[in-house]
Formats: C-alpha cells, structure tokens, sequence
C-alpha cells in the first residue's frame, strides 16, 4: 500500500466502536443473565476472535447489523468445554481476560493464537491466577495456554507493571473467588473499561486510589451497552492533522476516559491546536467531539507516569515530535518491547528509513524534530497494525510518500482505515 504525500486533511469522521470495549461487552455478556445488547461494536479481526471464541463456549451471538451485537448469556458459570482450543488470533485482550474468566468455569481449556501473540508474555497472568487457586499451564511463559477450572479464592494481588489486561484477568477471576474481595494494587493508573462494566453489570466492585477490588458474584447483568468511538483509532487521524500544514479535523463520538487520552495531553504540550465539543456518556464513558488543527509543534517530554495512559499511541508521538521544534524524550515505556511487535525497535528503524532523527534507548527513544516534512520512503509494518498505520500517517505528512510493506494488518484493529484516510484528504 503506498500513501502519498497530501496537503491537508479536513472533514468531520466517526470512527470504529472501542475494541477494549467491544471485547469485554462480547466476554462479560457471555457470563451475564440473559441479552446484552451491543451497539456502536468495533468489528475487526481481533473482535472477531472474541465472538468466535465464546461461540465455542456455548454461547449464542446474533449480528443484527455489522456494529451490533445480541449475546445470548449463559450466566456466569454456563460456559462449557469446547471441543477443540481456543484460536486468540492476534488478540491479547482475549487471551488475557478469557483466562480469567474460564479459571472459574468446569472444565480444560486451551487457548492458542498466531506467531505473534504465541511470543508475547503469558505468565504475567498465570502467576496471579495461580495464587487464587486456578490451574494454569504456559509453554515456556507464552501460548499456547492451558486453563482447567478450578475453586478460586480471593487475594491482593501488586501488579508488578502496570497492566490493564493482568488487572482485568483476575478482576474477572474474582467474580468467582470465595474469602472477600479479590484487590488489585495499580503501580501506575491502567484503562478501567473492566471495572466500569462490572459496576454496570452490577457487580460489587469497589474503586480507590491505585487499586479496586471485586467480590465473588451470584449473577450479572448488563441489558443494553452503546460502545463509544476507539480513541486509538481516531489518534492516527488526530495527528495527521497535527502535522500536515492547514489541516482541519473533526473527529465525532469519540471515547474521552482519561485512561485512554494521554496523547491529547502530550499534543496539547506540544502546541496542538484541539478543542472538545458536545462532551456526553457514551455505556458509562466519557465521550465527545474532538476538533484538531494543524500548529506548530515543540518537542517535550513523555515520563514514565505517563506511558500506560498512551501506550498505544506512542509510535504516533515519535512521529509528530519529528515534525516538532526541539528535543523529545519517551522514558519508562520498555512494555512497548512486549507489544505485537517490539515497537521500541520497531519505530525507531522504521522512521529513521524515513529521515528521522531519533534513536533507541533502553525504555524508550530520543527525538531530534526538525518542523519539515519527512523524506518518505519504505515502512515494513512488521505484523503490527500500530506501525502500519503509523507509516500511514508518515506517508501523508512526507515529501516522496510512504510504501507500507504489510499494510493488511491494519485489519486487525481497524478495517477501513485506509479508506477513511482517502476521503479526508484535499
């Protein structure tokens, strides 16, 4: 796929329904009582595999429309023994929360995925599950992985890094767990999509300062779920328009919980022209119209208190500050090494083919921005849709344009991207 350079973008856009969100919906709802409705459901690749994977399970999803979903519950301890393993596809999410989930179920369950989720960590789930009493084997700390459900009892468990997907796995496992509540110790503050949906299922879920708890359930519930706009998928759009001279951008019902937008943070630093309008609740989040323009940018700095609430969108942040006046610096952000990809290496590698002046470190990059456009030339996504659609956005914003080598894996989080980024351009 090769993006050429273009010279502004303007429009007004939607984009895919939250796929944090549409993952949990599809997995909480297939333990809940009866319907959940899912509408505005981000469907893509990995959300794909979560409605298969609880399928094999016994439960019955309706696809009234392609962004709504019917999940038929089977309560929280209905789910039964499928006949074969478990395909993950590419989707830490499912792998990570599922396990959870099933540590409470009768029965075996194994769970596999693609070459790349088979190398990402597994243990950081298991060892806690463990602890609570659940049977859980790894292959060498990775997929495939090997649940059998077991008796759970609750624990406080210290997250070691900060993780949403760990904090969610035994959260989930704590629905089962006799003996109080089952405590998760944040270091950092992670996304709390989990815990949101539990309260509005009607789980006893209690929340304070760097850790929430939950207590063993007899039934949950959700009824109706509207999933918000994935602000994932609307920051490659956000900082195309940052950096490409005279753009103008509006991106509509967008997911604004702010353990998710450190990136609006981080541009707003930097000298981005944003603003929020018709800020409303969207299935209990936050949510609303975000306006960009394109400014000139200054270089800054992202701490290591900052990372888990821009994780995803840190490949974009090292592309707009090489658009940017001065030095930037990432620190703490070594979990981009456990990614799909090792995106440290990764986005590094892969700008500097363009004419990028940036450089490695161990738990992060170093930044010098030069407020021009990019050469161009060649990015090899690597299998990872992060780095596919950041050669993207690079090829929009470069003087030569951009051949994305692998730009298919784009799918796997937001069909259609490169369709949208065409009817934005002028």
């Amino acid at each position: 796929m090769r993006v050429e350079p273009v010279p502004a973008l303007e429009g007004h856009v939607a984009v895919p329904g939250d796929k944090s969100i549409s993952h949990r919906a599809v997995l909480v709802g297939a333990i809940c009582e009866g319907e959940t409705r899912v509408s505005g459901f981000g469907r893509s690749a990995d959300t794909e595999a979560t409605i298969e994977a609880v399928r094999a399970l016994g439960v019955r999803v309706d696809e009234p429309e392609v962004d709504a979903l019917v999940v038929h519950g089977a309560g929280l301890r209905g789910l039964r023994e499928p006949s074969h393993a478990l395909d993950c596809g590419n989707a830490g999410t499912l792998m990570r929360l599922l396990a959870g989930i099933l540590a409470g179920q009768r029965g075996r369950f194994e769970l596999v995925g693609d070459e790349s989720l088979s190398r990402r960590p597994m243990e950081r789930i298991a060892g806690p599950l463990r602890t609570m009493g659940a049977l859980v084997e790894t292959t060498d700390g990775h997929a495939p992985l090997v649940v059998e459900g077991s008796e759970l009892h609750a624990v406080r468990y210290e997250l070691p890094v900060a993780s949403a997907q760990v904090k969610s796995a035994v959260l989930l496992a704590g629905l089962y767990a006799d003996g109080g509540e089952t405590t998760v110790v944040e270091p950092l503050p992670t996304r709390d999509h989990t815990e949101r949906l539990l309260e509005r299922a009607g789980a006893d879920v209690r929340r304070a300062p760097g850790k929430v708890s939950v207590r063993a359930a007899e039934r949950i519930s959700l009824g109706e779920l509207e999933v918000p706009g994935d602000f994932s998928s609307a920051a490659p759009l956000l900082v195309a328009a940052a950096i490409v001279p005279g753009s103008e951008l509006t991106v509509h019902g967008v997911g604004l919980n702010s353990r998710r937008t450190g990136l609006l943070d981080v541009l707003e630093r930097m000298g981005a022209r944003i603003a929020i309008y018709n800020r409303r609740a969207i299935g209990g989040e936050p949510a609303g119209d975000i306006e960009i323009r394109a400014s000139e940018l200054v270089g800054t700095s992202v701490t290591a208190g900052e990372v888990p609430v821009l994780v995803d969108e840190l490949p974009l942040f090292a592309l707009a500050a090489c658009h940017a006046h001065g030095d930037s610096v990432v620190r703490g952000a070594q979990e981009l090494r456990a990614k799909e990809s090792d995106r440290i290496a990764g986005v590094v590698e892969e700008l500097r083919k363009l004419g990028a002046h940036i450089r490695a470190t161990r738990d992060g990059f170093r930044i010098r921005g030069v407020p021009a456009r990019l050469r161009g030339g060649r990015v090899d996504a690597r299998g990872d849709h992060r780095l596919a659609m950041l050669g993207a956005v690079a090829g929009l914003s470069s003087r030569e344009g951009v051949e994305v080598v692998g730009a298919e894996v784009v799918e796997t989080s937001f069909p259609g991207f490169f369709t949208l980024l065409g009817q934005l351009t002028r």
